[in-house]
């Protein structure tokens, strides 16, 4: 009789235990949207506040924007589940999902295409007029942690060693306004900025096959059920929807919504990237 009270005792604790585990996945008090910082931190806020406003809304839960100073801090945030959900590059999603098992749940479409580019960009009257041209010359980054950037330019046939001299400098728009007014001979952009600015001071040199794009990941320490909810968020997002296009095109205005994907999209990012990591 005493083994069976104890018995007894031990299932209603483990079942207690289950219980108190199960209510506080299920009853989050916030969920936070983290980004890598792809631009000005108070443009951040402005393109995915929108977001976080009808996420807050789909999923019954405050969704609350986290935004990481640069790529590393961002990688580490949902990799240590400082964060629940990230906004972030294809090699962001790759050093997370290695670090800390984050979980890729979709993918942007951009211009009706889920992929992107990395275009190599010149000022629109520079002399330079194809990539072999760039040898000597000056070139702009973005972070010095974006391996992908220097992997799209050694694969367009410029290798580093080649270049005069290069320099990462931070957020795209940094790079657009560096080039254009002549600080450098040359720089790289996503697909995006580089159209936002062509014909108007930047000419585009050279552009990458394409590539599996930006993308939505969520910390490994999300219950299934609610990472469910969230990828069912975001793949409903409607472009036909007026409400839901404000969203998406807040976020970029060459955004269509999001898609389906999965981790071994990615495969063809690690391996161009491979050369280049530590």
């Amino acid at each position: 009789m005493k083994y069976q009270g104890k018995l007894t005792s031990l299932c209603l604790f483990l079942l207690l235990i289950s219980f108190s585990a199960l209510s506080f996945s299920d009853n989050r008090k916030e969920i936070l949207l983290g980004s890598v910082a792809m631009d000005k931190p108070t443009i951040m806020y402005k393109r995915l506040s929108p977001l976080t406003t009808y996420l807050s809304e789909r999923l019954g839960i405050p969704v609350s924007l986290k935004l990481s100073p640069n790529m590393g801090a961002a990688i580490n945030e949902v990799a240590s589940h400082s964060v629940d959900i990230a906004y972030l590059t294809p090699v962001a999603y790759l050093k997370a999902n290695k670090k800390g098992n984050a979980q890729i749940i979709a993918k942007t479409v951009t211009k009706g295409k889920a992929s992107f580019k990395l275009m190599v960009v010149v000022k629109e009257d520079s002399p330079i007029k194809s990539i072999d041209e760039l040898a000597g010359k000056s070139f702009a980054f973005g972070d010095k942690r974006a391996l992908l950037q220097r992997a799209a330019l050694v694969g367009g046939g410029m290798p580093l060693k080649k270049l005069g001299s290069y320099e990462f400098i931070g957020h795209y728009d940094k790079i657009a306004n560096a080039v254009m007014a002549g600080y450098y001979d040359a720089g790289i952009l996503k697909d995006t900025m580089a159209y936002k600015w062509e014909n108007k001071g930047l000419r585009i040199l050279y552009a990458t096959p394409d590539l599996p794009p930006y993308n939505v990941a969520v910390s490994g320490t999300i219950d299934a059920e609610l990472v469910e909810k969230i990828k069912k968020a975001f793949l409903e997002l409607d472009g036909n929807n007026p409400k839901h296009l404000k969203v998406i095109k807040a976020l970029d205005p060459k955004y269509n919504g999001f898609a389906k994907t999965n981790d071994a999209e990615y495969d063809v990012i690690r391996k161009l990237i491979k050369p280049f990591a530590k």
